[in-house]
């Protein structure tokens, strides 16, 4: 029996997320939705120093932003006795055992060992120490961080996006899984969170890929099959430096104060190094469908603001009225000349708060600007009478066009200058309709309307 997909996004609540951040949520999110499976957001805030509640509810709000709403919310923090059952299990099996050595002696042992052409690894020292030594450095005041004892086997994996993995379990130290202040690092939580909250598949950037040994041994230490791991590639900016969620570069909350649109965005963040084009998008079911783990390229994905900007006009420019619609109606453009102004002006924005500058234009006062008041003035007398359409542009410049001679910008722009106060905008035979022979006609003789 095929079993539905659950899937989670992990952040931890230290800073904003960034668009990086955002390509590992979004193709979480559109794997769970394609699969028809479930979507978990746990905030890794196991850190008391620096998680901020601030930032989870920020994240929350960009995720929203971007249409991913979790089905279940989980929180670390919340989830201790979870973790301290899984340590007390590893304990008794002689898999987390106690380990003293400062940060110092750590590091001095480490270039001891690469000055001698060896591998950095953690020597396991603390495994020959007797009950009697680790009483004496318990009464000196250390205390002990807790180390996940691996096994000298080969993890192997069927990765979705990079294929057959390995990694030699031998060539790794022996993981930090619990601090001396009693807290837990990343490793085991994520463990053990995954086993309880039925994680069947885990989707992450390609850093992760040498804890995915680790955690092999984690899962099959606690009796259960490791879930089916995915390492995409990673994001960097324009430059090709990488994303900090401390540096707020790129952050998504400031994408979304800055107009661009959420679709886009996503668009961006999921097509960029794939095999696909980056285009728009109508939905995140769209990009759902076409949702292809292994299309996406092991190089890293370059992602350029530009690049984003005019991917968030085109996405404007491709939207569909009854997408639009509710949003008209926040900038008070609604009423029976909606929909024909957001089919004429769309073209015309790179934000759609843009729109509201056009409506005016449309139903408000302008100040024309008059460039030849006597061709105004014939213009303003040839109007043809209402009901106007699409058709009466037309006619009526080539009424003036026999008229006066005049042809191409001599004959438009002074009209454009009059009707809409812009040199450039929408298709005047699509906005001449909305604007009305009334306003028109002020317009033409310069009254302003």
């Amino acid at each position: 029996m095929l079993v539905s997909p659950t899937v989670r996004f992990a952040p931890s609540p230290t800073g904003r997320i960034h668009i990086g951040n955002a390509r590992t949520a979004l193709l979480n999110w559109l794997f769970a939705r394609r699969e028809l499976g479930q979507f978990i957001l746990r905030f890794d805030d196991t850190d008391v120093e620096r998680s901020r509640r601030e930032y989870a509810d920020s994240i929350e709000a960009d995720l929203a932003w971007l249409g991913i709403f979790p089905d279940i919310l989980r929180r670390q923090s919340e989830r201790m006795a979870l973790y301290d059952a899984a340590a007390e299990k590893l304990r008794a099996m002689g898999r987390l055992y106690p380990a003293y050595e400062t940060a110092e002696e750590l590091d001095r042992r480490r270039k001891r060992q690469q000055a001698l052409g060896r591998p950095p690894i953690y020597d396991r020292a603390a495994l020959r120490l007797a009950d009697a030594d680790r009483a004496a450095l318990e009464a000196e005041g250390r205390r002990p961080h807790w180390r996940f004892r691996l096994e000298p086997t080969v993890a192997r994996w069927d990765d979705l996006v990079r294929g057959p993995c390995h990694i030699d379990c031998a060539s790794l130290s022996d993981p930090v899984l619990k601090r001396e202040d009693g807290g837990y690092l990343y490793t085991l939580p994520s463990v053990a969170d995954d086993i309880d909250l039925g994680v069947t598949h885990v989707i992450r950037g390609e850093d992760h890929v040498t804890n995915t040994a680790v955690q092999i041994q984690l899962f099959a230490a606690l009796g259960v099959d490791a879930p089916t791991f995915a390492h995409h590639n990673l994001l960097v900016d324009a430059s090709g430096e990488g994303l900090s969620k401390r540096s707020g570069a790129l952050s998504i909350a400031s994408l979304r104060e800055s107009g661009v649109e959420p679709l886009a965005v996503a668009a961006l963040a999921v097509l960029v190094g794939s095999a696909e084009a980056v285009r728009p998008v109508a939905s995140l079911e769209e990009l759902a469908t076409g949702l292809d783990l292994k299309r996406l390229s092991r190089a890293a994905a370059r992602f350029d603001e530009a690049e984003l900007r005019a991917l968030s006009a085109r996405t404007l420019h491709h939207m569909s009225f009854a997408a639009a619609r509710d949003r008209l109606a926040a900038l008070a453009i609604d009423g029976p000349l909606a929909e024909p102004f957001w089919a004429a002006a769309r073209g015309n924005l790179a934000r759609f708060e843009e729109a509201r500058d056009w409506w005016m234009v449309v139903c408000g006062t302008i100040a024309p600007v008059v460039e030849d008041r006597a061709f105004l003035a014939e213009a303003a007398a040839s109007l043809p009478p209402e009901p106007w359409g699409e058709a009466t542009w037309g006619a009526w410049t080539d009424r003036l066009k026999a008229a006066t001679g005049r042809k191409g910008r001599a004959l438009y722009h002074p009209l454009r200058l009059a009707l809409t106060g812009r040199e450039t905008g929408p298709e005047l035979a699509a906005l001449l309709p909305l604007i009305g022979r009334v306003r028109a006609l002020d317009r033409l003789s310069a009254r302003g309307a």
